[in-house]
């Protein structure tokens, strides 16, 4: 599951709660400052993504005539230049590998920055943050689900993209968040 923008700041709470519920680690500055380190963190990862996608973007817009002669799907294309570019501005592709990589690049800042300290080993720490990112990974469509069937499911009409849409969204996603303990 790729993060939107909008989601860092849950999947940080959720890498919060689970270390500040983690009998081995302490946070000398509480957790509100781990918090937002992981979303500084997350945030900057997620922006060299958005750096990369553009770059696929301006290729394909540079080789759009060519593309539209050979009649080649732009979905298709875009993945294959994103999966070759990707190394050069340090995304990587798989999530799984991509949550385990920010998970070392947290610790290693929650560490230096004396947010963190624990007397295990570092893989310990490193799989409670690693667990936080797959478990919302793994909860996000079902809770997207939910949200989408319980606006459904109002007796108001809501259009899809509008700002009251997004507000109730957001809200109903929030309260899921709560019931599954990420926020």
């Amino acid at each position: 599951m790729r993060l939107k923008a909008k989601q860092t700041g849950y999947v940080a709470a959720k890498i919060g709660i689970d270390l500040a519920n983690a009998d081995f680690v302490t946070m000398p500055k509480g957790k509100e400052a781990v918090v937002e380190a992981c979303k500084a963190i997350i945030d900057a990862n997620l922006e060299q993504e958005k750096k990369l996608d553009a770059k696929v973007e301006e290729m394909l817009d540079e080789n759009y005539d060519e593309i539209e002669i050979q009649q080649v799907k732009e979905r298709e294309l875009f993945f294959m230049i994103k999966k070759r570019l990707a190394p050069e501005f340090g995304v990587i592709m798989n999530y799984d590998d991509r949550y385990n990589e920010v998970s070392h690049l947290i610790l290693d800042e929650l560490y230096e920055n004396y947010l963190l300290e624990y007397e295990v080993n570092d893989n310990q720490v490193r799989n409670v943050i690693f667990k936080a990112f797959k478990a919302f990974s793994d909860a996000y469509d079902a809770m997207d689900d939910i949200v989408y069937e319980k606006i459904k499911n109002m007796k108001k009409e809501y259009v899809p993209g509008s700002v009251e849409y997004e507000l109730v969204y957001e809200r109903l996603y929030e309260e899921e968040l709560k019931k599954r303990g990420m926020l």
